[in-house]
Formats: structure tokens, C-alpha cells, sequence
């Protein structure tokens, strides 16, 4: 009967978190992205590939609901995002940009609460139910202990750890991600992506991300869209996206595709041009 259970379990269709049915966007009179489709089932970890123009943030704006000129239709959970009020939508996505600042010397504490301002009315403060939620998400993500620090003195990598707490204390259940290790060193980059992976892992929140860092993205995603031109030109796993051929039709250089020994990823290492040019007169 377990084994039955089970097997009906993993036949039930999965959720779609997102869904792009036929979508077109773009600024005023200036398309930026045409005719996408493509839908990301609650859960998964996917990652926006592409060079920069190509539509990307502008892909997340649209799923945010926040792109003003947009074609198509935009589904979170089923519900197109437009008919969504303000509230809804900030419980069901958070958002963590590529920086964060604030001119005021607000202290971290005061940062994550403000996850919780869709969840209050305007005529209460946090309750006991809000600071709870408020502290785990500052355990969760390691920033506990400098709760009364001023948030313009962190540093890069500890800001972003705040921000993701704010957006843990949404309890939202998609995270979208901005380029938002781009700006860091590796280790706080790895930190950030590490903390990421484990709230997908084990909260189930879906994420999706963009980023310009390709072996970052094959690491941690189990799924690719690589966008060229305000194009869909790829979707898969990373090992069917990240193909010399395909790499060189969008970024227009060389390169070549390794797997990483440690953790059997795809790994893309560029080839400099005097290499290129030093193998064809060979």
C-alpha cells in the first residue's frame, strides 16, 4: 500500500509557481522581451541566463507584476499577477536585488521587520506572531547577532544576508534574485548562494535568479533559461544549455566545457583569443 501511495504521490501533476503564457514586455515603446513561454513548477531552482540587454530583469519585472507595459499573461500560483493586490503579491514573491542601501541608518532588526509590513494593517504594530517570524528568519540566515547594527555599515555580503532574512520574513513562496551575488567575492557569493540553496531545500521555496555567472548558476540550478535578444533560446538542465555551440552563437566567443571533479557540475572555462588563433594555424 506504502509503495502504491508513493507511486500516485509522483504521478500528481506538480504545481506551476510561474508561468509566462505568450508574454511580450518592454518600456514605453521599446520591447525588451517577445512572445515568452516557459512555466517553473513550485520548488524548483531555475537561473535567467544571457548577456546583459537581453531581457533578463525585465523578465523579473514582469513576473513581479511591476512592468508596466506588458502583452501576454503572467500566472503566480494560477492567479495572473496584475489582479493581484499589492498585499497578495508580496506574500507570495520576495525580491533581492543586486544591492541594497537605505539613507537612513536603519539597524538590521528594523530591516527584516520590514518583511512583515504586508501582513500588518496600518492601524497595528508587529505583534508577538510578527517578531517571532522575525527572529527565526534572523537565526536562519546568521544575522541574529547584529540585530542593533546600523545596516549601511555591514558589509556587502552581510547586507545581502539581511536582505534575504526581510525577504524570509515575507514568508513568501518564491524568491526572485537579482544578480544578487554579482557585486560580492567569492566566499560571500558562495555564502549567499549556499543560504539560497537551503531555503529551497528545505522550506520549498522556489527560486528564481538571474545571473552572469554561469558555472554559479550550473552549480546551484537545476534548470536554465538562456535568453539572447529578448529570445528564449534554451531551456534545460545545465549540462543541454551550457554547449560550446550555444555559448558561442549567444556570448559570440570561445569556450570550453569541463566537469567539475569535486561535484560533477558543468563547468565553462573561456578560451582566449591568441589560443583560438594558435590552434587554427596549427
Amino acid at each position: 500500500m506504502k509503495d502504491a501511495a508513493a507511486g500516485a504521490m509522483l504521478k500528481e501533476p506538480r504545481t506551476r509557481a510561474i508561468e509566462f503564457s505568450n508574454v511580450s514586455g518592454g518600456y514605453r515603446h521599446v520591447p525588451v522581451f517577445q512572445n515568452m513561454s516557459f512555466s517553473i513548477h513550485e520548488g524548483a531552482m531555475v537561473s535567467i541566463l544571457g548577456p546583459n540587454g537581453s531581457g533578463k530583469t525585465t523578465l523579473l519585472r514582469a513576473a513581479t507584476g511591476l512592468l508596466d507595459h506588458v502583452s501576454g499573461e503572467v500566472c503566480l500560483f494560477g492567479s495572473e499577477v496584475r489582479t493581484l493586490s499589492a498585499e497578495k503579491r508580496a506574500a507570495l514573491i520576495g525580491v533581492v536585488p543586486q544591492e541594497s542601501h537605505t539613507p537612513m541608518a536603519y539597524t538590521v532588526g528594523e530591516i527584516v521587520m520590514m518583511g512583515r509590513t504586508h501582513a500588518l494593517s496600518r492601524w497595528r504594530g508587529p505583534g508577538p506572531e510578527d517578531t517571532a517570524i522575525v527572529e527565526q528568519a534572523m537565526i536562519y540566515t546568521d544575522v541574529a547577532d547584529m540585530r542593533d547594527r546600523a545596516f549601511p555599515e555591514l558589509s556587502g555580503g552581510e547586507r545581502q544576508r539581511v536582505i534575504i532574512a526581510m525577504v524570509l520574513a515575507q514568508q513568501p513562496r518564491v524568491i526572485l534574485m537579482d544578480e544578487a551575488t554579482s557585486h560580492l567575492d567569492i566566499n560571500h557569493r558562495l555564502e549567499v548562494m549556499q543560504l539560497i540553496e537551503r531555503l529551497n531545500r528545505e522550506q520549498g521555496v522556489t527560486v528564481l535568479m538571474v545571473s552572469h555567472d554561469l558555472n554559479m548558476a550550473a552549480e546551484f540550478s537545476e534548470r536554465l533559461l538562456l535568453i539572447d535578444h529578448g529570445e528564449l533560446v534554451a531551456d534545460g538542465t545545465p549540462r543541454e544549455v551550457l554547449t560550446e555551440a550555444m555559448l558561442r552563437q549567444v556570448y559570440h566567443c570561445d569556450v570550453s566545457i569541463h566537469e567539475n571533479p569535486q561535484s560533477g557540475s558543468v563547468m565553462v572555462m573561456p578560451i582566449a583569443h591568441s589560443v583560438v588563433e594558435a590552434s587554427a594555424r596549427v
